[in-house]
């Protein structure tokens, strides 16, 4: 029986729960230092001096690093697809301050308690410059994004004429939209531990790292020696969701320190030094304009975005991608701006762009409906396109009208009563709302080893992370499968530098790029062997202890030309039951159902995993998540757990997950389209339709707070 497609428990699961699992802190080392960072406490200026005396006298000091005596680090590269356009930080390097809570300095002690007491000693002066932090002032000045800025991503670009349509069009709506800056707040904290070998031409790092290759390459070029003397490490991440997809400052920090000291340093942010430290999902506005005909056929899209960038660097996320391919138009013009703070640059979070851009145009479709007095449902499914009419290609497949109508049928969508504020359950006020998602399905170069020793071992190796989703268990599947082995026979390696060049865990590219090749290596591999033996089936494990040597084999996968012959896209709908307290205006979210078509699902298990962690975290953005910036000083107000609200069990109501059956042949490998992002995406519309069915109110301002709601 083949493994793929079978709901198997998670390989690394065992060794998690018994703490056998090694994180980025975990790793030991003799002689072991500490550091903590020293955050800047203004949001734009220069320092102007530091007193270093009382931190000096801490015991077990060993050293204090600013811009005045830290190595010199060389040109930090941009390394696409996550690096921003413009001049990253480069820590300790210049007394310029960018924003609130940069790393200025750094303590390395013999303990981490000296270390933080000793930080917390270092006085800073400084020259403090006017900074802009609040974003009302902010939207005055935004500007265009400029096309070096805005790369691949769709955004000042358009077809036919959506102005002229729009004022011509027999029913339009005009939706205006917030979104709140996000932190991705995962549990394991952002952790380096850095270790210089004797002669200081080696570096070996454990770093919480989404992409370990691409770590080498920055500290290789930071520390001006070639990316095969920097070893990274990082086979075990307690999420992420995007915040580790780049080399953040602290990583050349620790690297620094390390070299300084002659040891091996440690260097882990708190929950509030993380803040700063990395980045967030970007504040975004958005203004959406729809123009249809009376019958509902669309006839024009103005989806207009202004997102918050920082002054140093711009990061523009993918928030239009799906705007002139999710519905069938002639006419659509995707204005993109950028928004530049005093603040820290943003990044991606689970959805990046997507989970955004969808919340506005699913929003604004709801509003058409009721313009129209049509249901959403059968709206959506009006306008379902044919092909990707941005690229002119056709989908590689495209399954929405099945999930549309498979999500609706297992919510029980035909007894929505249509009329907004017209459904209770007792005293409480019932809303139902939908929306359609839908991420790209990318696939990119990859590669992978597998090998079988005389003793009958199998060793299958990839440089990919795992950061939750499962790849531990998915590639293992992969890889067994493709041998005609048990699960329990096949011994992975990932999260290692030195490995076969993997792609950036993230994007949902994962298990699509490195699952082909792992099956491409076994396949040669089993090939292999049964070469050396002259036979053409058998227990590899046998054949191979039979002849007595071991047997290797490399394997790629290369998707060619594919992004030029198909649009590859999963699609998805979810539909939500909300309850609205009318004395208290607080919203509780009673169900969810999403269906989804994303080709072959490896593991149905891992997969409903990701789609109920994607709904808990599209809960989070509906009802509870934001980041909150003092407008005066650029401080975070909220940073750390208990004023930074996250779902918790008790936000989780009933979730139900389906997988629309969709057998793609054009999408090549596996012929699977990835789940991380979709599931996120358009949960956080659905809940807000949900919200207006239930109230007749209309909340554009997300998260959707009960003060929000009563002054609605």
């Amino acid at each position: 029986m083949s493994l793929i497609g079978q709901p198997l428990p998670r390989v690394d699961g065992p060794d998690k729960v018994t703490g056998r699992a090694h994180y980025a802190a975990d790793f030991p080392a003799d002689r072991m230092a500490h550091a903590a960072v020293v955050q800047s406490t203004i949001a734009r200026g220069r320092i102007t001096g530091f007193d270093l005396a009382e931190a000096e006298q801490v015991p077990g000091v060993l050293a204090i690093l600013t811009h005045r005596n830290a190595p010199r680090l060389g040109k930090i590269p941009e390394i696409p697809p996550v690096d921003p356009v413009g001049t990253p930080e480069h820590p300790l390097q210049d007394d310029l301050v960018l924003h609130q809570n940069q790393h200025i300095a750094v303590v390395v002690a013999e303990t981490l308690e000296q270390a933080r007491w000793a930080a917390s000693r270092v006085r800073v002066s400084y020259a403090p410059e006017p900074a802009v932090i609040d974003m009302q002032a902010t939207l005055r000045h935004a500007r265009p994004a400029s096309k070096d800025e805005i790369s691949a991503k769709p955004g000042n670009v358009g077809r036919g004429d959506a102005d002229a349509t729009l004022a011509s069009a027999a029913v339009t709506v005009d939706s205006l939209s917030v979104m709140e800056r996000e932190n991705q707040n995962p549990i394991e904290l952002h952790a380096t531990t850095a270790q210089w070998d004797s002669d200081g031409e080696r570096l070996t790092v454990w770093d919480k790292t989404q992409w370990v290759q691409s770590c080498a390459k920055h500290l290789g070029a930071a520390f001006n020696i070639p990316p095969e003397r920097v070893h990274v490490i990082d086979p075990f991440i307690g999420g992420a969701f995007g915040s580790s997809l780049r080399v953040w400052p602290h990583t050349y920090i620790a690297a620094m320190a390390a070299k300084v000291v002659g040891r091996p340093v440690k260097l882990v942010l708190s929950r509030r030094e993380y803040y700063g430290g990395t980045g967030a999902r970007p504040w975004t506005q958005q203004r959406v304009r729809l123009g249809a005909d009376r019958d509902g056929s669309l006839q024009a899209i103005r989806h207009e975005v202004t997102a918050e960038n920082s002054r140093y660097e711009i990061y523009t996320e993918n928030v239009l991608k799906a705007t002139p391919i999710l519905y069938r138009c002639r006419n659509v013009d995707l204005p993109y701006r950028v928004a530049l703070r005093d603040v820290n640059s943003p990044n991606a979070m689970r959805g990046p762009g997507l989970a955004t851009g969808v919340y506005a145009l699913e929003l604004a479709m709801d509003e058409l409906a009721v313009a129209l007095k049509m249901d959403p449902l059968a709206l959506r499914l009006r306008n379902i396109p044919e092909r990707d009419q941005m690229k002119d290609l056709p989908f590689s497949s495209i399954s929405l009208e099945q999930c549309l109508t498979e999500a609706a049928s297992r919510f029980g969508w035909d007894r929505r009563n249509h009329q907004p504020g017209s459904m209770r359950d007792g005293r409480l006020q019932l809303g139902w709302g939908m929306a359609v998602s839908n991420y790209p399905a990318e696939k990119v170069k990859a590669t992978a080893r597998a090998r079988v020793t005389a003793k009958g071992e199998v060793h299958v190796a990839t440089a990919s992370s795992d950061m939750g989703p499962g790849t531990w268990t998915s590639v293992t599947q992969v890889a067994a499968d493709t041998l005609d082995l048990a699960m329990e026979q096949v011994k992975l390696s990932i999260g290692d530098s030195a490995l076969p060049m993997a792609p950036v865990h993230g994007g949902s590219m994962t298990i699509s790029s490195i699952g082909p090749a792992v099956r491409d290596a076994c396949e040669k591999l089993r090939g292999a062997v049964y070469g050396a033996a002259g036979v053409n089936t058998g227990d590899i494990l046998e054949i191979a202890r039979r002849i007595g040597r071991d047997f290797e084999a490399e394997g790629a996968f290369d998707p060619g030309d594919l992004e030029e012959r198909f649009s590859m896209e999963g699609f998805g709908a979810v539909f939500a039951e909300v309850t609205v307290d009318p004395d208290t205006s607080e919203i509780r979210v009673r169900r969810i159902t999403g269906a989804y078509g994303i080709g072959k699902v490896v593991n149905p298990l891992l997969a409903r995993s990701q789609c109920i962690g994607g709904m808990m975290g599209g809960i989070g953005m509906a009802l509870l998540e934001q980041t909150e910036i003092d407008r005066r000083s650029g401080r975070f107000v909220n940073g750390n757990l208990a004023e930074y609200l996250v779902p918790t069990m008790a936000d989780t109501p009933a979730l139900d997950v389906t997988f629309v059956p969709e057998e793609d042949r054009n999408v090549g490998g596996l012929g699977t389209k990835g789940l991380g992002e979709i599931a996120l995406v358009g949960v956080a519309p659905a809940i807000a339709n949900a919200v207006f069915h239930a109230t007749g109110k209309r909340l554009r301002h997300l998260p959707m707070t009960p003060d929000r709601l009563a002054m609605a």
